[in-house]
């Protein structure tokens, strides 16, 4: 389902700052002021009313000139510790950004030239950025709640054998609330109980309306085999491969890996490497555990020459995992940097 033409009329995700990006010939994008100004407009970063005057002065000379030097001076005048901290995590962020000619080659980069050294967040911003512009070729509302699932950890629940993924921020924070905001987060804190709140899945006949709740981040993603849900984060995987690497893959999910050649796989996070190595090594895993193991897809490359000579016209398995709390923390960086390629581009 493509939603449109509601998709077309309503813009979706104004926070991931794309349309202050620019496109160039070949479709990467450029870092503009404006990227930079949006970044300097998060609540980390805008001077609270008690900050001193160093940190007024440092934001406001950013926001007129995005790109000016950041000094060690300007930022030892910092009066605040904590603001100190957060302006030199910005300060390399940006620099780092600076460095590149595209958006693209830039989170390439945060991946394959050193260690990590800055927080989640901005990995997660750069993602969300990026996705929004492939979701501008294909507005359909199953591929970007699937793409949220890229950037924002999720909460994974099986009810009946379907895997269903939600928001962790938003779980979190309607069990605190019983979705009254801050009025329930007054009942909370004075004992009273609060209902349950039940979060609605998307389907084909809610999916018109996910464009104008966008950043609400309240709809439940249906994995189940067959569904739309997992059709979808398959597509979208394909789409950001494609966008990131230049290299054109097909993923199709897959219920189980039945191969007695399986050379090669990647976890799309933490847990489900573990497992899959596991797997692969021959090693017994426990079912709690393998049930951890959400999605199982199957990629194969449509121009089998970008593979590595001993791996051509081989799949490579792709696993999507959750932690034993429940929790997903999606790694979008591992479908770049671990596939078996030779020379890209």
């Amino acid at each position: 389902m493509s939603g449109e033409p509601a998709g077309a009329a309503v813009d979706f995700w104004p926070g991931s700052l794309w349309r202050t990006l620019e496109r160039d010939a070949a479709g990467r994008h450029r870092i503009t002021d404006d990227f930079l100004r949006g970044w300097l407009g998060r609540p980390e970063l805008v001077p609270p009313e008690e900050a001193g005057p160093a940190e007024r002065a440092l934001h406001a000379a950013l926001v007129a000139r995005p790109r000016r030097p950041i000094t060690p001076v300007s930022l030892l005048a910092l009066e605040d510790p904590d603001a100190r901290e957060n302006w030199e995590l910005f300060a390399a962020f940006r620099d780092h950004l600076l460095r590149y000619a595209t958006l693209e080659e830039a989170y390439l980069a945060l991946f394959t030239s050193g260690p990590v050294r800055l927080p989640p967040v901005f990995a997660d911003g750069l993602a969300w950025a990026l996705l929004r512009g492939i979701l501008e070729r294909h507005r359909d509302p199953f591929r970007a709640r699937a793409a949220e699932c890229l950037f924002r950890p999720q909460r994974a629940t099986v009810v009946e054998g379907t895997v269903l993924l939600a928001d962790a921020e938003t779980v979190e924070r309607q069990a605190r609330t019983g979705g009254l905001g801050s009025l329930g987060e007054l009942l909370r804190r004075a004992q009273m109980p609060l209902a349950p709140v039940e979060l609605e899945v998307l389907s084909p006949a809610n999916a018109a309306g996910y464009w104008a709740r966008s950043e609400r981040f309240d709809l439940v993603l249906d994995l189940g085999f067959g569904r739309e849900g997992l059709d979808a984060l398959a597509r979208v995987l394909e789409a950001w491969v494609a966008q990131l690497l230049d290299v054109a893959v097909r993923i199709e999910p897959v219920m189980r890996i039945r191969d007695e050649r399986w050379s090669w796989h990647v976890g799309l996070d933490a847990e489900a490497t573990a497992i899959l190595n596991a797997l692969w090594e021959g090693e017994e895993v426990d079912e709690g555990r393998l049930a951890r193991l959400l999605a199982l897809f199957r990629l194969e490359f449509r121009n089998p020459s970008v593979v590595r000579e001993p791996l051509r016209g081989r799949p490579v398995y792709l696993g999507l995992a959750s932690d034993p709390s429940g929790r997903v923390r999606f790694k979008p960086q591992n479908l770049l940097v671990n596939l078996p390629l030779g020379e890209v581009g």
